[in-house]
C-alpha cells in the first residue's frame, strides 16, 4: 500500500484525478505561513492510500492534474520508491537501502521544487 498527501487547491482547475483507485484516510484544513506566491493561505489535505502497483500510473495522472502555477507537487512512497510529482514532471527514487540513490533523486527534486519557487518550509516530504 502507498500513501501520500494531496493538497486540494493543487488541483488545476477543470482537471479529474481519475482511473486509480484512492482510498481517502484523512481530511485536515490548515492555515500556511510559508505559503509560496499564487498559494492560497488555508490547505485542504487530503491523506490518500493506494495499491502499490497503481505507484506509476497514479505519478502520471497526478502530473496532468497539479496546476503549472503556484508551486504545487504532491509526494507519496510505496516500501521501495520515493515519488514525488509536480505538473508535467515526475521524480522517483530508490528508499531504504540505496543512500546515494536517494540523496541523488531528492535533491533533483528539491532543485525542482526551487526552481518552481517552492520554499523551503515545504520541502520537507518523507521518503
Amino acid at each position: 500500500m502507498l500513501e501520500g498527501v494531496l493538497i486540494a487547491e493543487s488541483l488545476r482547475v477543470g482537471a479529474e484525478l481519475a482511473g486509480v483507485p484512492l482510498r481517502l484516510t484523512r481530511v485536515t484544513r490548515v492555515e500556511v505561513e510559508d505559503a509560496a506566491a499564487g498559494q492560497p493561505r488555508q490547505w485542504t489535505l487530503l491523506d490518500f492510500a493506494a495499491e502499490e502497483a497503481d505507484a506509476e500510473a497514479l505519478a502520471e495522472r497526478l502530473a496532468a492534474c497539479l496546476a503549472p502555477t503556484g508551486g504545487w507537487y504532491v509526494n507519496y512512497n510505496t516500501a521501495a520508491e520515493a515519488f514525488v510529482v509536480f505538473a508535467g514532471r515526475v521524480f522517483r527514487y530508490p528508499r531504504g537501502q540505496d543512500p546515494r540513490g536517494r540523496a541523488e533523486g531528492r535533491r533533483q527534486a528539491q532543485a525542482h521544487a526551487r526552481a518552481l519557487g517552492i520554499p523551503e518550509g515545504q520541502l520537507d516530504w518523507q521518503d
